[in-house]
């Protein structure tokens, strides 16, 4: 792993794993297989990140950032922006730059595009030292030759979950191979988004390790109580363009993976009751809150997949290290 002095903004070595039949994306017929970006780059494309962010957050304005997210972070931050727009047009009064500093890059060698490369970073948003210290980590995808690199991910986790990746003798990272199937890891890298939201929907299949994204997440769906409403809940897939996948292999032999799902929840009132529609609700709502009022949220996780037959302390289960969740819809009726 690469490390980079200081440097600023808010959101090693690693590989991609973007899924398509052929194993890798192409554009006019690049197969050489070669590293995603130079360490030059990456630090370049961190720092116009931040700018963007720090822009958008401070006008509230999401067209001052929306050409450096996409993804499950560009469809959170985009939604989030115009919302904190609608009830605060004067912009965000409390606005504290985003700094990130102490970053370090893993860059996969691959072929053809997209390209990506994953930022480790440290925020000025947690306390240094200590349990509630944490690194924010990035993923990067870059779709052509001319295009701007943008944040399609974002994962906050501790420095202890962050593992060693697999390099290269050049020192460049491994791509989880598209192709796995599970016959390498626990569960393959590829199904995760339709893995995770069916154990979600039916527990089932039981491949999480306990824990409060996982099996605490569907205990409390399930035990939401409030007199006079009743609660439903969809969990659908979101694993394809610009919300595909993203695997790093580790050096144990398993897999560090981003990737994205969709999340509904309905509430329906009693006759003469209504939902409650917070002012964030209310700024991204269509339609009138009679009786119901459906929420929709695009999520990311970060996950570690442990290689099969290993155990890790999890009985060889993959462990959700974080879930980046965000209103970006809400329908009423």
């Amino acid at each position: 792993m690469r490390r980079l002095g200081r440097l600023a903004a808010g959101l090693a070595t690693a590989t991609v794993l973007v899924v398509t039949a052929s194993g890798c994306v192409t554009v006019h017929g690049e197969l050489e297989v070669v590293p995603g970006a130079t360490e030059s780059e990456a630090a370049k494309a961190l720092e116009d990140f931040t700018v963007a962010y720090n822009k958008a957050d401070k006008a509230y304005d999401p067209a001052l950032d929306e050409d450096r997210v996409t993804g499950s972070l560009g469809a959170i931050n985009q939604a989030g922006l115009a919302a904190r727009r609608k009830n605060s047009p004067e912009g965000n009064a409390e606005h504290e730059p985003l700094e990130l500093t102490d970053a370090s890059y893993v860059i996969p060698k691959k072929a053809g595009w997209p390209r990506w490369f994953l930022a480790d970073t440290d925020s000025n948003r947690d306390q240094d030292g200590g349990k509630l210290d944490t690194r924010w980590l990035m993923a990067f995808v870059r779709t052509g030759p001319d295009a701007p690199w943008k944040v399609a991910y974002l994962a906050v986790a501790s420095p202890s979950e962050i593992p060693k990746f697999r390099e290269d003798a050049d020192g460049w990272a491994e791509p989880v191979p598209s192709a796995d199937t599970g016959a390498a890891l626990a569960s393959p890298p590829a199904d995760l988004s339709t893995t995770y939201t069916d154990y979600l929907t039916d527990g089932t299949p039981d491949v999480f390790a306990a824990g409060s994204m996982t099996s605490g997440w569907r205990d409390a769906r399930k035990n939401t109580r409030r007199a006079g409403f009743s609660y439903q809940y969809v969990d659908q897939a979101l694993d394809s363009g610009t919300f595909a996948p993203l695997g790093l292999t580790t050096e144990d032999g398993g897999a560090l993976v981003f990737f994205s799902s969709k999340h509904f929840e309905r509430q329906t009132a009693a006759e003469g009751l209504s939902p409650t529609v917070t002012a964030d609700v209310r700024a991204l709502l269509t339609g009138e809150v009679k009786s119901t009022l459906t929420k929709e949220r695009v999520s990311s996780q970060l996950v570690y997949v442990p290689r099969k037959g290993a155990d890790g302390g999890t009985d060889g289960k993959v462990r959700v290290l974080n879930r980046l969740p965000g209103l970006v819809a809400a329908q009423g009726s």
